[in-house]
C-alpha cells in the first residue's frame, strides 16, 4: 500500500523497513546461459553448474543443466564470473573469468572431459557424498566437509541450492513459490521474512550436515508451508570416546566476513554427551534506487526518486549442549538446551526527491539514521524414542516435547533535514521490543506389519504466544513528546492440535503410501491501542499420497499429490501502520485468511542418478501485497 502524506515526521518511522517491503525495488539480476555436452557432443543432463565470484572463486548460485544440457544461472549485472561444471564420470570444467553486462550473456557451449579414473580397471575408489543429490521426492545437500560450509551462513547456502530464491524482502521461495515450512533438526522456526533471514545469517554453515528441499512432504509433516519444507540437519557425531574439531573461516566482499566455532563429543558406554560453539562477525551492506510515478485515468501526476544506503555490522553467538543416554538398547533419552545471542549496529542514509508530473525535481527529503538490535533466543528439547523388539525393523514409538523463546530489542533513530537543510532537524527515536515462545508436544507410533506393509501416526499439539511493543518520541527544537500516533501495543496468540496416518505398501515395482492429517486452530490477536482485535476458528484435513513405480533398474516413475496451508504471521495481520518514508507505509489486515494449495507432481528418475520432473499448484486464497 502507498500513502501519499507529506509531512515530516512521516519520513522518520521505520525508515530501516526499506529492508524489507523496498528491497524488491533493489538490484536487478541478469541471466548466465549455456549448454553442456560429453565429448560426443550428447547433452549431460543434471550437470551441476556453478556460478563463482572471479576474484576469489565464491559460490554465487548452482543450478542442475536441464535434459537438452541447457543451464540457466542469474546474477547481478557489471561483475566478474566464472562457471563450473561437475558431473560424476568427467573432469570439473572451468571458464575463463568474464564481465557480465546488462543485457545477461550466453557462454559457448561447455564440453565435459571423460575422468580418467573411469578407465581404471580393478581399482577401489572411495568418496564422499556428492555436493547435491537429486532424489525422487526432494533435494539433499550435502554441507558437510564440501566448499559451500567455508565462512558461510545456512542463508549463504540456501541462497546457492537449486530451486532455492530468496527476494529483496528476505523471503524464501522454492521452484518459485512462497510460503515454506523451516525446519531445523525437525523443530518448526516459527519466525518468517527477514526475521527468519536474520536468524539463519547467524547458523554458520559449518554446523550443518544437510539440508532437505521437500516439495510435496507426507503427512508426517506439519501441514504449514504450500511451497514445502525446508528440512536443516545439524551434525552429530557417531564415534566412540572425546573428540572435537575447530574452524575458523574467513570471506571478504566489500566488506569481511569471519566465523569461527568449536565442537565437543564424548561417547563412552550409554551416555553420549556433546556441545558446540560458534562465533561469527559479518559486516554488510544494502543499496537500494528506486523511482515511482503516480497515475490519475492514465496520465501521470507525479512522482518520486529514492536513494537508501544502510551499512550494518552483526556479531553472533550460538551455541548448544545436549545429552543421550540409552537405558536399554531398545530405549533412548535426550535433552538438548540450544542459545543464540546476536548484536547489530547499523548506519545509514536515506534522499528522497520529489517530483512533478513532467518530472521535474521538487522537494528533497534527507536523513540520516541508526539502527541497533539485540537477539538473544533460547531452546530447550527432551525426546525419548522405545522400540518394542531388537529388530531394525521394530515398532516404535517416539516423544518429543520443545520450548523455545525468541527476542528481539531494537533501538533506532532517524534525524532528518527538510529541502536540503532550510528547516530545523528533527529527531525521531523508538524503542521496540519483541517476545516469541513456542511450545510443542509430539507423539509418533510406527508399525511395521507382513508382507512389506507398514502404518504409523501421531498427534502433536504447539502453542505460539507474540508480543510486540514500540515506543516512538519525536524531539523538535530541542523539545522532546511521545509519539501516540507511532506507539503501538500487540499481542498474538495460536494453538494448533494435530493428528495423523499414514499407511504404506511396498511390492516388487510399486510403492505406494497415503496419509491424512487433521489440524485444529485457535487464533487471536489484539492491538490494544485502538482495541482492535481478532479470533479465528478453523479445522481442516489434508490429505497425501504418493505412487513410485519402477519399470526396469534405469527408470523409475513418481506420482505426488498433496494439500497443504500458509497461515498468515502474526505482523501480515496486525493492522498498525508502520511507515518506512513519506510516501509509503505498510500495515497488516486482520482479515486475512489461511491461504491453501493442491499440489501434484510426476517425477521420472534414470539410473537413480538423474531426475526430471514436472509440478502443478492451485492455491486460494492466496497472500498478496497491495
Amino acid at each position: 500500500m502507498l500513502g501519499r502524506r507529506w509531512r515530516l515526521l512521516r519520513l522518520l518511522v521505520l525508515g530501516w523497513g526499506l529492508g524489507g517491503a523496498l528491497s524488491a525495488f533493489g538490484q536487478s539480476t541478469v541471466p548466465v546461459t549455456g549448454v553442456v555436452r560429453d565429448p560426443a557432443g550428447a547433452p549431460v543432463e543434471f550437470a551441476t553448474i556453478t556460478l563463482h565470484r572471479a576474484a576469489d572463486s565464491v559460490a554465487v548460485k548452482s543450478e542442475f543443466s536441464d535434459a537438452k544440457g541447457a543451464f540457466a544461472l542469474r546474477a547481478s549485472a557489471g561483475a566478474r564470473y566464472r562457471v563450473s561444471a561437475a558431473q560424476v564420470g568427467y573432469e570439473r570444467y572451468w571458464s575463463a573469468p568474464f564481465e557480465l553486462p546488462a543485457t545477461g550473456l550466453a557462454l559457448p557451449s561447455v564440453t565435459l572431459r571423460t575422468s580418467a579414473a573411469t578407465a581404471l580397471q580393478e581399482v577401489r575408489v572411495v568418496g564422499q557424498k556428492p555436493l547435491f543429490e537429486h532424489q525422487a521426492d526432494r533435494t539433499i545437500v550435502n554441507v558437510e566437509n564440501s566448499p559451500l560450509a567455508a565462512g558461510n551462513t545456512a542463508l549463504d547456502v540456501l541462497t546457492r541450492a537449486p530451486g532455492v530464491t530468496v527476494d529483496g524482502s528476505d523471503n524464501l521461495a522454492l521452484r518459485g513459490k512462497q510460503g515454506l515450512l523451516v525446519l531445523i533438526d525437525g523443530k518448526r522456526q516459527p519466525m518468517t521474512g527477514t526475521e527468519l533471514a536474520d536468524y539463519l545469517r547467524t547458523l554458520p554453515a559449518e554446523q550443518l550436515k544437510s539440508i532437505e528441499l521437500i516439495t510435496n512432504p507426507p503427512a508426517s509433516y506439519d501441514a504449514q508451508g504450500t511451497a514445502g519444507v525446508i528440512a536443516l540437519n545439524l551434525k552429530h557425531d557417531q564415534r566412540q570416546g572425546a573428540n572435537g574439531s575447530l574452524n575458523l573461516g574467513y570471506g571478504r566482499g566489500r566488506y569481511g566476513r569471519l566465523s569461527t566455532g568449536a565442537t565437543l563429543n564424548y561417547r563412552r558406554g550409554k551416555a553420549n554427551a556433546y556441545g558446540t560453539y560458534a562465533y561469527a562477525d559479518r559486516r554488510t551492506y544494502l543499496r537500494l534506487t528506486s523511482h515511482r510515478t503516480f497515475y490519475d485515468q492514465g496520465q501521470p501526476t507525479s512522482g518520486s526518486t529514492q536513494e537508501d544506503y544502510l551499512a550494518t555490522r552483526t556479531q553472533t553467538h550460538n551455541w548448544k549442549a545436549g545429552l543421550d543416554y540409552a537405558f536399554t538398547g531398545r530405549t533412548t533419552l535426550g535433552a538438548a538446551l540450544t542459545g543464540q545471542a546476536a548484536q547489530s549496529t547499523g548506519q545509514g542514509t536515506n534522499a528522497v526527491t520529489l517530483l512533478a508530473a513532467s518530472g521535474t525535481p521538487g522537494r528533497a527529503l534527507t536523513s540520516a539514521a541508526y539502527r541497533n538490535a539485540s537477539t538473544p533466543n533460547l531452546a530447550a528439547n527432551l525426546n525419548l524414542r522405545h522400540a518394542f523388539a531388537d529388530s531394525s525393523n521394530s515398532r516404535a514409538l517416539t516423544a518429543d516435547a520443545n520450548y523455545a523463546t525468541y527476542r528481539l530489542s531494537r533501538q533506532q533513530g532517524l534525524s532528518a533535514l527538510l529541502d536540503g537543510g532550510s528547516a530545523p532537524p528533527t529527531l525521531l527515536t523508538s524503542d521496540q521490543a519483541g517476545r516469541l515462545s513456542l511450545l510443542t508436544g509430539q507423539l509418533d507410533y510406527a508399525h511395521p506389519l507382513a508382507h512389506r506393509r507398514s502404518f504409523s501416526g501421531g498427534l502433536k499439539i504447539s502453542r505460539v504466544e507474540s508480543g510486540n511493543d514500540a515506543v516512538f518520541q519525536q524531539t523538535t527544537n530541542g523539545v522532546t513528546a511521545l509519539d501516540t500516533t507511532q506507539t503501538n501495543r500487540f499481542r498474538y496468540t495460536e494453538t494448533i492440535r494435530a493428528g495423523y496416518f499414514n499407511w504404506q505398501q511396498a511390492g516388487a515395482r510399486a510403492t505406494w503410501q497415503v496419509g491424512l492429517r487433521g489440524e485444529q486452530t485457535t487464533a487471536q490477536g489484539v492491538q490494544e491501542i485502538g482495541n482492535q482485535r481478532f479470533d479465528r476458528q478453523y479445522f481442516q484435513l489434508f490429505p497425501s499420497a504418493s505412487l513410485k513405480y519402477t519399470f526396469s533398474p534405469q527408470h523409475e516413475l513418481t506420482l505426488a499429490l498433496s494439500r497443504r496451508l500458509d497461515r498468515p504471521g502474526y505482523d501480515q495481520l496486525n493492522p498498525f501502520r508502520i511507515y518506512l518514508n513519506a510516501t509509503t507505509y505498510r500495515s497488516g489486515n486482520p482479515a486475512l485468511l489461511p491461504q491453501t494449495s493442491y499440489n501434484a507432481e510426476v517425477t521420472h528418475t534414470y539410473r537413480q542418478k538423474y531426475t526430471l520432473g514436472l509440478s502443478y499448484s492451485n492455491t486460494q486464497h492466496p497472500f498478496l501485497i497491495v
